[in-house]
C-alpha cells in the first residue's frame, strides 16, 4: 500500500516510542468527528487504500483475497449493490488505484508484466504455508508500473515502463494529469558504493515525485531531495499537490505541499514523527493524514489546516493502525484503513464526517512553531 500508503509504513523500521504530544486548547474525541463507524471489507487477509469515484457512488481499493495469489489485487466496490469486482489482471502485485475524473478509466500499479510474477506468488504461498511469521512490509518491487484500465472495454494501457518502482498515482481533478512516485533514479544511472548499500537496505530512499499527462506522456520529475518523497495527491482545486516527505533516516516524515510544476514547496507539519498519507478535504480548509506521534506502531488520524499554521488535531482514538484517510467528494464521509477490528491486518472502514466540528477544531488549534528548514 504505499505506500506508504499502508504497505510502506507498517513494519518498515523498528524504532523508539515517541512521547505523546503536549496539547493545549479544547480536547476532542473521535466521536466529535466520526460517527456511524462501520467496516466496509471483510473478505481476504487485508484490504486498504480506498479511493472514491467522482460521483461518490463507488470505491476502488486493494485487497488480498484472490485465490492462489497472496498479493494485493484491485477491486471496485459499488455502494448500491455491495458487490466488489476485480479489475486488475489477478497476477502479480498491485497497489494504488484511482478513478480518472470524466472518463471510464482507473489507474493502478501492477507487476503482472514481470515474468517472475507467478514464481514470486508461489514462493510467498509456501512461506505462509510453512507457518513462518514475519512482519508485514512493502517491498517496492522494481517491476511495478502504472496502468490505466478502461471499465467499458476492459483494455489495459501501460503508462510507465522505466526500471524501478512506479506507483502511488492519482489524477488531477480535471483528469488531465497524473502525479506519482518513482524510484527510477536508483536504476537509470550508476550508483556509488554508498548508494548501492542504501538501495539494498532501503530502496524507498530513492523515491521522488513525478508528474505525467494522463496518457503517460511528458513524464517529469518534481522533487530532488534525499529521502522518500511519495504518496502525492492533487488538492481539490488542482492548484497544488500534497505529499509526504521522509528524512534520510526513514523515521521522520511530514506533510508538504507544492504547485504542480514543483515550485513553492512548503512544509505543513513539523510533528517529530512519521506523518504521511495526506489528503485534503473537498472544502480545501484542511488536510487529514496519519501519524505515529503517539507511539511508533500506533498510527492515528490527524488533521492540519491547509496553510500549516496550526498544530495538528487528533481525529482517531484506536490502538493499532488508522491511516490512509480519504474524504468523500461531498466531504460528508471518510473512508480509511484500520486494524481496529482486531489483529494487525487492516480493513476498510467508513464513517460520517463532521465538517463543522473539524472547522471548529482547526480554529481552536494552537499555532505551531516554524518548520525546520530541510
Amino acid at each position: 500500500m504505499k505506500v506508504l500508503r499502508l504497505g510502506i509504513v507498517i513494519g518498515l523500521i523498528a524504532g523508539p516510542v515517541i512521547a505523546q504530544q503536549q496539547q493545549t486548547g479544547p480536547v476532542y474525541q473521535e466521536r466529535d468527528f466520526l460517527t456511524r463507524v462501520r467496516r466496509l471489507t471483510v473478505d481476504g487477509r487485508r484490504a486498504g487504500e480506498g479511493y472514491w469515484s467522482p460521483d461518490g457512488k463507488r470505491l476502488v481499493f486493494q485487497s488480498e483475497r484472490e485465490p492462489g495469489n497472496p498479493f494485493y489485487q484491485i477491486y471496485v466496490l459499488d455502494f448500491a449493490t455491495g458487490e466488489a469486482k476485480r479489475i486488475s489482471p489477478g497476477v502479480g502485485k498491485t497497489t494504488c488505484a484511482f478513478f480518472r475524473p470524466g472518463t471510464d478509466e482507473i489507474e493502478f500499479a501492477s507487476t503482472h508484466a514481470d515474468p517472475k510474477s507467478k514464481e514470486l506468488q508461489e514462493a510467498e504461498l509456501n512461506i505462509r504455508a510453512s507457518g513462518q511469521q514475519r512482519r508485514y512490509s512493502w517491498d517496492y518491487d522494481p517491476e511495478m508500473d502504472i496502468y490505466a484500465y478502461n471499465e467499458k472495454t476492459a483494455a489495459l494501457k501501460r503508462l510507465t515502463d522505466a526500471r524501478g518502482y512506479d506507483a502511488e498515482g492519482s489524477y488531477s481533478p480535471d483528469g488531465q494529469w497524473l502525479v506519482f512516485t518513482s524510484m527510477r533514479d536508483a536504476y537509470n544511472r550508476p550508483l556509488d558504493g554508498a548508494e548501492q548499500k542504501k538501495l539494498a537496505e532501503d530502496p524507498s530512499y530513492f523515491a521522488e515525485i513525478y508528474i505525467m499527462r494522463a496518457d503517460g506522456s511528458a513524464q517529469r520529475r518534481l522533487t530532488s531531495v534525499k529521502g522518500y518523497d511519495g504518496g502525492p495527491f492533487f488538492t481539490p482545486d488542482g492548484q497544488h499537490i500534497v505529499w509526504r516527505r521522509f528524512d534520510e533516516t526513514g523515521l521522520i516524515a511530514d506533510v508538504w505541499m507544492m504547485k504542480p510544476d514543483g515550485s513553492d514547496a512548503r512544509q505543513l507539519t513539523d510533528f517529530g514523527s512519521m506523518s504521511w498519507a495526506p489528503y485534503m478535504h473537498p472544502s480545501g480548509e484542511y488536510i487529514i493524514f496519519a501519524s505515529n506521534k503517539l507511539g511508533f506502531e500506533n498510527f492515528e488520524l490527524f488533521m492540519v489546516d491547509a496553510q500549516g499554521r496550526k498544530e495538528p488535531v487528533r481525529v482517531t482514538y484506536s490502538d493499532g493502525f488508522d491511516g490512509l484517510p480519504v474524504p468523500s467528494p461531498d466531504g460528508k464521509q471518510l473512508a480509511w484503513t484500520s486494524s481496529r477490528s482486531g489483529g494487525s491486518a487492516g480493513q476498510l472502514f467508513l464513517a460520517q464526517w463532521n465538517h463543522d466540528k473539524a472547522l471548529e477544531a482547526m480554529k481552536n488549534a494552537p499555532l505551531r512553531k516554524p518548520a525546520k528548514k530541510s
